[in-house]
């Protein structure tokens, strides 16, 4: 048999075919655009999602029997707010994750209602990219389309609802909407009143490798697929990438450094930073993890080359760092693109580059910019460190973990072993996985990791080098607060 995992990114949707193997058969990817219609606002229209689909799937199945595809699993960028009227029609391009035009939503949460509430409601406290600050500005800028939702969604969902007909969503995405009582894993009344939205507006909760139902008369003609095919919940893209990299159950770590940074521990028992400066979040293996997630992360690297330097050229640009430098260079780079969650929730810092002199180099501007994206990561780790969780090593996935380099500077700047896993195809792998589990290849999601899952690679730290930088760690750790009351000064 086959499946299908779709990874709805942000900037494009990658579809892949998997055999009951394990083995990918083949890989399509459909890009979109973004829109930036304001200065720090981040929009998408989810019908470019479902075309991608619709083009994407015919590509992949090219050379492979329909007949033989059993199931679609989906894991997608979180956050984003997808709204519906009566018929389902979308009313206003999705505001997605990375979408900053929340702030005094998410003071008001925050200071009015207060963390302690939020954080007994949902285990979390507001940050600028969940759903429920989303909500608040579309009623209060909004008023006339606010009125006529009649469902609220996620951006995979609605992927899920075009194939299925069904309006639903899993635990481990809608644990970051803010919406969400995590624990209990059921919607919080106290929220949706909050957000001035109820019960009925909201999708049916499932869990990840959970049923949703199979592809309608329609979607099924479109995509030249079976109407027998099952469709499951899916997850949000960091938990269908913690599940395709094995990251299930007790104690686990992954890194991914896609266009977001995360660092995501797996556990089988609900809890909460106290300071909730990680995200305490719903898990697609069905137990729970919590997750620091920096907002720029690859796509550091790729502003910096090609907006700044003008080049895609990155193995040359990183040739040119001197080995011998690692852990001495005298630049440093905040890497605040679009403001900041964790740990810090600031969305008015910004990304800085300190300590050039005139013999600075361009080599040690490129990294410094790699050096920071780590730096900022282990502010993350950091926090999981002084709650007393140990985390000897840790997957690494996502596009920036092709770079040998910067895969050597994480390993050294965390101070622990990194590893690849054999078949690194991010949320879309994990979602395919997810499928099987549907459809009944695996009983659980532990087994189909324990089945598919293998270390390829291994980055090991140097003692000496994690000396070096966890003294240049120490030093990064000083800029923020220094320039924390200036950056608000430079709107």
């Amino acid at each position: 048999m086959l499946y299908i995992g779709l990874d709805l990114g942000t900037s494009a949707c990658k579809l892949l075919l998997v055999d009951e193997t394990g083995a990918v058969r083949n890989t399509v990817t459909k890009s979109y655009p973004l829109s930036f219609p304001q200065p720090g606002w981040s929009e998408q229209a989810p019908e470019d999602w479902w075309q991608a689909v619709l083009a994407g799937v015919p590509e992949l199945l090219t050379g492979f029997d329909p007949a033989q595809v059993a199931g679609i699993g989906a894991g997608g960028q979180m956050h984003g707010l997808v709204a519906l009227d009566e018929a389902d029609r979308v009313l206003r391009p999705a505001i997605l994750w990375n979408d900053g035009r929340t702030a005094s939503q998410v003071d008001y949460l925050n200071g009015q209602v207060g963390k302690a509430v939020l954080s007994q409601r949902t285990a979390n406290i507001a940050f600028a990219g969940f759903t429920a600050p989303k909500l608040l500005w579309m009623r209060e800028n909004e008023p006339e389309l606010f009125a006529r939702i009649k469902k609220i969604m996620l951006p995979k969902d609605y992927l899920v609802y075009r194939l299925t007909g069904v309006h639903a969503t899993d635990y481990s995405d809608a644990s970051g909407m803010l919406l969400l009582d995590v624990e209990h894993k059921c919607w919080s009344a106290e929220m949706l009143a909050e957000c001035g939205v109820t019960e009925a507006q909201m999708p049916r909760l499932f869990e990840s490798w959970q049923p949703v139902g199979t592809l309608t008369a329609d979607a099924a003609r479109a995509l030249g697929l079976p109407e027998s095919v099952v469709v499951c919940a899916g997850a949000g893209d960091n938990a269908a990438a913690a599940v395709g990299t094995g990251t299930v159950g007790e104690g686990h770590c992954n890194i991914s450094l896609g266009t977001s940074g995360t660092i995501f521990i797996s556990s089988d028992k609900f809890g909460v930073d106290p300071n909730n400066a990680l995200h305490a979040f719903a898990h697609a293996d069905g137990g729970w993890h919590l997750m620091g997630c920096m907002l720029s992360a690859a796509s550091c690297n790729s502003w910096w080359q090609d907006q700044i330097i003008g080049t895609t050229d990155y193995k040359g640009e990183e040739a040119k760092i001197d080995p011998d430098k690692l852990g001495r260079n005298h630049v440093y780079f905040l890497p605040y693109l679009m403001g900041e969650r964790s740990p810090i929730n600031d969305t008015d810092a910004r990304a800085t580059f300190i300590g050039m002199t005139m013999d600075t180099s361009r080599a040690d501007m490129t990294q410094a910019m790699l050096e920071g994206v780590a730096f900022a990561i282990r502010d993350s780790f950091e926090v999981a460190r002084s709650l007393g969780i140990e985390i000897p090593r840790s997957n690494i996935c996502g596009g920036g973990s092709k770079s040998a380099l910067w895969k050597t500077i994480l390993a050294n700047v965390l101070g622990i072993p990194l590893d690849t896993v054999a078949t690194e195809q991010g949320p879309g792998y994990g979602a395919a996985m997810l499928a099987m589990v549907a459809c009944g290849q695996f009983s659980s999601v532990r087994q189909a990791a324990d089945a598919l899952v293998r270390i390829q690679s291994t980055v090991e730290p140097d003692p000496a080098l994690v000396a070096r930088y966890n003294d240049r760690y120490a030093r990064f750790k000083k800029i923020y607060p220094a320039c924390r009351e200036l950056f608000p000064q430079l709107m």
